[in-house]
C-alpha cells in the first residue's frame, strides 16, 4: 500500500504508455496475421493449377507493403514527419500515448491488408511481376494519399477535410477496404475474365476453387486478426473508458461476422436450393466489412443486424458481378467494395458526430482517387510489361509459368 500512494503521476504516465504500446503491438500482430488469412482464402479459392502463385503474391506484397510504407507511405499519410528514420518514440512519452514505432507497425499491417484485397480479384490469369510493380505504386503512393485526407487529417487537394465535412470511418470500411476493392476493379477491367468463365450467350460457368477447407481456415484467421484490426483503432486499453471501448469493439466485430454468415446462408438457400459455403465465407468477411466503419457506438443487436445485411448484399453483389462479366474469383470487389460502401453509410445511423452526405462525399472521394489512379497504373504496367499471361500459360496454370512449381505435385495434374 505504501508503494502504491508513493506512486507519483509520472510513473501512471509511463504505466499507461508501456500498456498502450504493448496492446497496439499486439492487435498489430493480429493484423499482421490476416496477411495468412488472405493468403489461405485465396488458395482455397483458386484452382490448384493456381496455388502456388496466389501464395506467392501474398507474401511478396506483403513484404513489399512493409518497404515502401517505410520509405514514403508513412510520410505521405501523416505530414513526412518519420521519413526512412526516426521512428524510434525515445523521449516521446509527453506527446505520445504509445510509441510512434509501435503506431507505424499498426499502420503498414492497414497497408498491406488493402493490397492483398487486390490479390484474390486478379488471380489465375495476371502476371506476377506485373502485380508486384502495382503493389508498389499502391502502397507506396496511392493508398497514403486517400488516407492522408481522411485519418492524417489532411485536406483533400487543398481544397475540403474529409472530417469537416462529416465524415467517419473508425477502422477502414472505406479508407482500407473499398480502396483495396476500388484497385481491384480497376485491375479486373484491365485485365478481363479468365479463359471459360462466361460464355457467349451470356451464361456464367462456376469455376470451383480446389480447397474449400483451406478457404474456410482462412475466413476464420481473418475473422480473428479482425479483432486486432477494430479493436486496435481504439488506439488504447489503459484506462477504464477505454478498456470497455475495446470490449465493445470486439463485442460488435464479431456479432456482425455472425449475423453475416446466417444472412448470407439464408439467401443463398432462398435463391440456390442450398446452402452455399462459399457465400456463407463470404457472408461472414462482408459482415466484418460492414461494421469496421464504426464498431464501438452500435448495440450488438444492431452490430448484428449490420452484418446480416453485409452478409445479404454480398450474396446479390457476387451475382450481379457476374452478370456484368466483372470476374472475381474470391468475390473481394463485392465483398470489400460494396459492403464497404453499406459499412460507411451505416455509421450515421449510431454515431452522431457523422453526416450521410459526409460519408458519400467522403466515399467518392477515396473510391474516384484509388480506381484513376489504379487504372492509369494499371494501363502504364500492361504497355511496359503486360499483364496477362498468354492463354496457353493459363491453360497449363500461372504456377508453373510464374513460379515454376505446383503446389500439389503429388495428386494433381497441372491441367
Amino acid at each position: 500500500m505504501e508503494e502504491l500512494l508513493n506512486t507519483t503521476a509520472g510513473d501512471v504516465t509511463q504505466l499507461k504508455y508501456a500498456l498502450d504500446t504493448f496492446y497496439f503491438l499486439v492487435s498489430g500482430a493480429l493484423v499482421m496475421w490476416m496477411a495468412a488469412g488472405f493468403a489461405m482464402l485465396e488458395s482455397g479459392l483458386v484452382r490448384a493449377k493456381n496455388t502456388t502463385e496466389i501464395l506467392t503474391k501474398n507474401v511478396s506484397l506483403f513484404a513489399i507493403s512493409c518497404i515502401m510504407y517505410m520509405v514514403c507511405g508513412y510520410a505521405i499519410m501523416y505530414g513526412g514527419e518519420y521519413l526512412l528514420s526516426g521512428i524510434t518514440g525515445d523521449g516521446v512519452a509527453d506527446e505520445w500515448t504509445y510509441a510512434p514505432s509501435a503506431d507505424f507497425f499498426f499502420q503498414v499491417v492497414f497497408v498491406a491488408t488493402a493490397m492483398s484485397i487486390v490479390s484474390g480479384a486478379v488471380a489465375e490469369r495476371m502476371k506476377l511481376w506485373a502485380f508486384l510493380a502495382f503493389a508498389v505504386v499502391m502502397t507506396g503512393f496511392i493508398y497514403p494519399m486517400e488516407g492522408s485526407w481522411t485519418w492524417g487529417g489532411n485536406a483533400v487537394f487543398g481544397m475540403y477535410t474529409l472530417g469537416d465535412m462529416g465524415f467517419s470511418d473508425f477502422a477502414g470500411s472505406g479508407i482500407v477496404h473499398m480502396a483495396g476493392a476500388a484497385a481491384a476493379l480497376a485491375g479486373v477491367l484491365v485485365l478481363g475474365a479468365r479463359k471459360g468463365k462466361y460464355g457467349k450467350d451470356g451464361s456464367v460457368n462456376a469455376i470451383p476453387g480446389a480447397n474449400l477447407p483451406l478457404a474456410t481456415l482462412g475466413t476464420f484467421i481473418l475473422w480473428m486478426g479482425w479483432f486486432g484490426f477494430n479493436g486496435g483503432s481504439v488506439l488504447a486499453t489503459s484506462d477504464v473508458e477505454n478498456a470497455n471501448a475495446v470490449a465493445v469493439v470486439f463485442m460488435n466485430t464479431n456479432a456482425a461476422a455472425a449475423g453475416g454468415v446466417v444472412a448470407a446462408l439464408i439467401v443463398a438457400r432462398l435463391m440456390f436450393g442450398k446452402a452455399d459455403l462459399t457465400m456463407a465465407l463470404n457472408g461472414a468477411l462482408a459482415g466484418l466489412v460492414a461494421i469496421t466503419a464504426e464498431p464501438s457506438t452500435p448495440t450488438a443487436l444492431q452490430a448484428t443486424l449490420f452484418g446480416a445485411a453485409g452478409g445479404a448484399l454480398v450474396v446479390f453483389s457476387i451475382i450481379t458481378m457476374d452478370k456484368l462479366k466483372i470476374d472475381d474469383p474470391v468475390g473481394a470487389i463485392s465483398v470489400h467494395g460494396v459492403v464497404g460502401l453499406l459499412g460507411l453509410l451505416l455509421v450515421p445511423l449510431t454515431n452522431d458526430g457523422s453526416t450521410f452526405s459526409g460519408q458519400i462525399i467522403g466515399a467518392l472521394t477515396i473510391f474516384g482517387w484509388v480506381f484513376v489512379t489504379s487504372l492509369v497504373a494499371w494501363l502504364i504496367i500492361k504497355a511496359v510489361m503486360g499483364v496477362r499471361v498468354t492463354e496457353e500459360e493459363e491453360y497449363e496454370g500461372v504456377d508453373i509459368s510464374e513460379c515454376g512449381m505446383e503446389a500439389y505435385p503429388e495428386f494433381t495434374s497441372a491441367k
